[in-house]
């Protein structure tokens, strides 16, 4: 009798802890969206703020054959249109170059070469694993400290929270200019993303890799690996 008892007691515990957990997860979730969604903003606003100091492009999934994904392609389409609206002077590309043989950023800055943009004005951060390593690179190796942000819309939001948390003021411009498949599975991915920066953005870790100040006002060529 004792040990039904028990074993329904437990049940019960569980059950109470997943249903608070789930309740968590899911106000985090929706304290992060309401945190940062004011910043998000059009081409033409923000080629109308001041003093920024770059367009942080975050990086995406390039193919093996070195072409870019139909979401990173989007994101550079959109960052190249805020640059020659004159919303700002530099792009930081940031990325995953974690391998030799996989470079997101090489890729990114080549599509804006290639279309214009003088290679000076294009720096590469070669260790942007995540969009927290790439925020607080930003701000602690590129001295941003002014910065757009362009990536689709359901990412922007994490993004600009951790912005925000770091210290860097920072406004997004979403680049959703096609339906991506896979998009609901990365809708539940981005939930469990906003809880784990969440607490990231309390404890500020320092990223994997930091290195010497490059200064997003100098010449993007120094970044070329």
């Amino acid at each position: 009798m004792k040990i039904k008892k028990l074993i329904k007691l437990t049940i019960i515990v569980v059950l109470c802890l997943l249903v608070i957990g789930t309740a968590s997860l899911f106000i985090i979730n929706g304290y992060v969206k309401s945190a940062s969604g004011e910043r998000l903003m059009t081409v033409d606003d923000a080629s109308k703020l001041e003093n920024i100091d770059c367009i942080i492009v975050l990086g995406c999934q390039v193919k093996s054959d070195g072409s870019l994904s139909h979401m990173l392609r989007d994101r550079l389409i959109r960052a190249l249109e805020l640059y020659n609206a004159g919303a700002a002077p530099k792009l930081l590309m940031s990325g995953d170059h974690g391998h030799k043989e996989y470079n997101e950023v090489g890729a990114m800055k080549n599509y804006a070469t290639e279309n214009g943009v003088p290679p000076a004005d294009v720096f590469m951060d070669h260790a942007g694993f995540s969009t927290y390593e790439t925020i607080y690179r930003a701000k602690e190796v590129f001295e941003a400290k002014k910065v757009i942000i362009v990536t689709q819309e359901y990412h922007l939001y994490r993004a600009l929270y951790i912005a925000k948390k770091l210290g860097v003021d920072a406004y997004g411009v979403s680049c959703d200019l096609n339906v991506y498949a896979g998009q609901s599975a990365r809708d539940i991915r981005e939930v469990l993303a906003r809880n784990k920066d969440f607490f990231k953005c309390i404890f500020k870790p320092e990223p994997k890799y930091l290195g010497d100040v490059i200064p997003i006002s100098g010449d993007g060529n120094l970044t070329n690996a």
